[in-house]
């Protein structure tokens, strides 16, 4: 697993704003094809008059063994249609994309790919709402991805960057670490990753093909990725009974955004998607098409 902070989006012409959902297949910085299926705000005319999510787009990042087509995901896309359009797709290794899964690495170039595609469609703002792993990503991005006049440290960005940012990032579920094994499940998860054998589980029992390579180098961490956020908005949001990541882990993001993001701590909510009731996912659309 190459580690990779940019890379150029490759795309052909698209209409402006569509009524109806498409589907179609993109091209993530390094040539993987990605599958992304865009899905308009269902609150129709009171929205394309003005009201709050017009011209707002959420793209959605699913979690490790999650694709486009998963019901979670798909329970949330609806969710959020209702108060903006959205673009849900499937990481590399994952559903009908190409390319196998770096478990948060090189998946930062599948996002940017669809960001810049809502912008295509013409939508002026785009929120990146990421679960788990991709809570992880969303994190990554808006650090790595700039708006257009934000100076990063160190130097410019690529053409690529300008239209591939996001101007609000929600994360959901997300660690704040790589490597982290205190949990049972995130034992059984890096077993599936560094191991042979785990690896064909991933493969044939959850549908995800997963890149054998170490990273070298190891990516930007969650942490380090929320500090460098702002002025972008940023929403944290973790389960108080999330079994995989303990609540030192969003904590440790808010404390890293430096009082720039807001934390929400769940009560009763596990892990992720699945366990993201309506309710939630609806709070986070309100506050998505508010900043």
């Amino acid at each position: 697993m190459t580690s990779v902070s940019e890379g150029r989006i490759h795309g052909g012409a698209v209409p402006l704003i569509t009524r109806g959902p498409l589907r179609t297949t993109l091209r993530a910085g390094d040539g993987v094809r990605i599958e992304a299926v865009y899905e308009p705000c269902t609150a129709g005319a009171a929205a394309a008059d003005g009201a709050a999510g017009a011209g707002t787009a959420i793209v959605l990042a699913h979690g490790f063994t999650g694709s486009a087509d998963r019901p979670a995901v798909r329970r949330a896309a609806e969710v959020f249609a209702q108060r903006a359009a959205v673009v849900t797709f499937s990481f590399r290794g994952h559903g009908g994309s190409g390319g196998r899964s770096t478990v948060g690495d090189r998946e930062v170039l599948d996002l940017a790919a669809a960001v810049a595609w809502a912008r295509s469609l013409g939508h002026r703002r785009i929120v990146t709402a990421g679960f788990s792993m991709g809570g992880s990503v969303v994190l990554r991005h808006g650090a790595l991805y700039t708006a257009p006049g934000v100076r990063e440290e160190g130097g410019g960005r690529t053409e690529a960057h300008g239209e591939a940012h996001a101007d609000a990032v929600v994360s959901v579920s997300a660690p704040a670490r790589w490597f982290y094994r205190g949990t049972a499940p995130m034992r059984r998860l890096h077993w599936m990753v560094t191991r042979p054998t785990g690896r064909l589980v991933g493969r044939y029992g959850f549908r995800t093909r997963i890149d054998r390579r170490p990273w070298d180098p190891v990516p930007l961490s969650p942490v380090e990725a929320a500090g460098r956020i702002a002025p972008a908005p940023l929403l944290i949001v973790h389960g108080d009974r999330d079994p995989y990541f303990p609540l030192d882990h969003p904590r440790t993001l808010a404390e890293a955004a430096g009082g720039a993001a807001e934390l929400w701590l769940e009560p009763g909510m596990g892990h992720a998607e699945n366990a993201a009731d309506e309710s939630l996912l609806t709070r986070i659309s309100d506050w998505a098409t508010a900043r």
